[in-house]
């Protein structure tokens, strides 16, 4: 596409132009910066710089190519909106912004100051238009993840229509029940919004188009207990944080291609830092594009990260839905159990989440841990003392830190990470 091509199609879309040229410019400085600095990166690396590049040109033309041929396109903030729902009306699952600091004054006149980043992110971009997926989204899906994101739809329901699926807070049965029903509604709600009758066999295949994202994502999780790492930890949140923006088939074709190249590189013994580098797990808040301040941090004081135990890492990707039901009901029950087994900080309790972060520590070979939550994110930093004492069980040391999208705090961050990575040298 050309330059002119995108700005046109930015304008139908009623972005802000002046400050969407703006916006873009600092990203392409902070790309270059965190990622095209990098040594030691793999050749797979190119298509992540490709689809970066692009996010907001060729992927929203791609959108709009589909929307033209009839299709329709449903924009998510969460992992659990159901994508084999929508892949099996044949609608365009997206994630929408949320991972920068834009609009936050106006942001801040919707809801109040003392809110986390991400939520005021999908607000200040939605208010100062500079976010195309959500310009191009036929229907906005929110969820009940926490207090903040519910009375934050309330306030975003009145600029940008949206439907909210509820969350359970526990794993009880009746909970179960609940979320079921809640699948259900959603289904009815996408296949009034399409027009289409979701079938089983169309169930099924949005059912294996979605396992085999998570399989790749989980291929590339298991590669990363190589020692010495195979990967940087930007490239692989990187990655995680593509697999909600490019279409599913394609981004689990280049996964799998980059993972093959990834068994080739620690069959030669090659990584990205010296074996033997401090190796560190993020875990905590997900980190949306183009959130990347933490692990530059991290990375930047000579450590490696090997795992994200967060939305966008593990969490998205560790359990597969049930691929063996033939009947719709048996596939409502598999999707439903499936979303059930996510260990979001919103359930109480949620002791699942300690043994999984724990044995996620273990099977990467992580020396510690950082606990990463939003400022203002209660359900993270309280769960952030449990985890603490989970993993000191264990024999793992934790640094915990609340943060948020600017960029005041680098200076602080590095004095503290560096003294962490320090201690296990």
């Amino acid at each position: 596409m050309t330059d002119s091509a995108h700005r046109e199609m930015w304008e139908k879309l009623n972005l802000d132009l002046e400050a969407h040229d703006g916006l873009l410019a600092v990203l392409g400085q902070f790309y270059g910066d965190i990622y095209l600095s990098q040594d030691n990166r793999l050749k797979g690396a190119e298509y992540l710089d490709f689809v970066l590049s692009e996010v907001h040109g060729l992927r929203i033309k791609e959108i709009q190519d589909a929307r033209d041929a009839g299709r329709k396109v449903i924009g998510s903030f969460c992992v659990f909106v159901p994508e084999e729902i929508t892949l099996a009306a044949d609608a365009v699952h997206v994630g929408l912004c949320a991972g920068a600091e834009a609009g936050t004054d106006l942001a801040e006149q919707m809801v109040p100051r003392n809110t986390c980043a991400l939520i005021k992110s999908f607000i200040g971009f939605k208010l100062a238009r500079l976010c195309p997926f959500i310009e191009s989204s036929d229907m906005i899906v929110g969820e009940t993840t926490c207090d903040g994101k519910k009375k934050a739809y309330e306030a975003f329901n009145e600029i940008a229509p949206t439907y909210v699926m509820e969350v359970p807070q526990t794993k009880t049965q009746a909970a179960r029940e609940l979320w079921k029903s809640e699948v259900l509604r959603y289904l009815a709600e996408v296949e009034k919004l399409t027009g289409k009758t979701i079938t089983a066999e169309k169930l099924k295949e949005g059912i294996r188009i979605a396992n085999g994202k998570r399989r790749a994502l989980q291929r590339l999780t298991a590669l990363r207990a190589a020692d010495p790492a195979p990967i940087s930890g930007r490239d692989a949140l990187l990655i995680n944080q593509i697999s909600f923006y490019d279409d599913p088939v394609r981004f689990t074709a280049k996964i799998n291609e980059l993972c093959d190249e990834l068994e080739s590189r620690i069959a030669d013994g090659k990584g990205v830092a010296p074996a033997g580098t401090p190796r560190l797990m993020l875990s905590g808040c997900p980190m949306a594009v183009p959130n990347w301040k933490l692990p530059y941090v991290v990375e930047g004081a000579g450590a490696v990260i090997v795992g994200e135990e967060s939305c966008i890492g593990t969490r998205n990707s560790r359990d597969l839905v049930d691929e063996s039901g033939e009947t719709l009901e048996e596939m409502i029950d598999a999707i439903t159990d499936r979303y059930m087994k996510i260990d979001c900080a919103c359930f109480t309790p949620n002791d699942e989440r300690l043994d999984n972060v724990t044995a996620l520590a273990k099977d990467v070979k992580a020396d510690g841990v950082i606990h990463y939550s939003l400022l203002f994110c209660q359900p993270y930093s309280h769960e952030a003392l449990k985890v603490d004492k989970a993993l000191q069980a264990e024999g793992v040391p934790m640094l915990s830190i609340e943060t948020d999208y600017s960029m005041e705090d680098v200076e602080q961050l590095k004095t503290r990470v560096e003294a962490f990575v320090e201690t296990l040298a």
